[in-house]
């Protein structure tokens, strides 16, 4: 039983960590994506054709945070690609490697 309970709360040995500018800049594309598809589920709330019978003040925050929500989790899986795209570009930059001609990062 104790073998058990030290095999799950083993420290588990460092993986070497990549440069971390090369962090920095994934976390940036993540959250650029993540705003840009914010804006993009903004401007379609936006286009509706009118209000509904229920909507409020608060239904209408609710709902700009529920959208929020969508959006951190639409850039953080990587649906529209568009932090991978910023990687490639960037990427060459930040870490002065080829990385630009990895393919992007996945």
């Amino acid at each position: 039983m104790t073998d058990a309970i030290a095999s799950t709360t083993a420290v588990k040995p460092a993986t070497p960590a990549a440069n971390p500018e090369q962090e920095k800049l994934k976390k940036a594309a993540k959250a650029f994506e993540a705003i840009f598809v914010r804006q993009m589920i903004g401007s379609m709330r936006t286009a509706s054709l009118g209000d509904g019978i229920m909507d409020s003040d608060s239904s209408q925050q609710f709902r700009d945070m529920s959208d929020a929500k969508m959006a951190d989790q639409i850039a953080e899986k990587g649906g529209l690609h568009i932090a991978d795209m910023l990687i490639k570009q960037y990427g060459a930059r930040v870490s002065g490697t080829a990385t630009a001609d990895k393919g992007g990062v996945k």
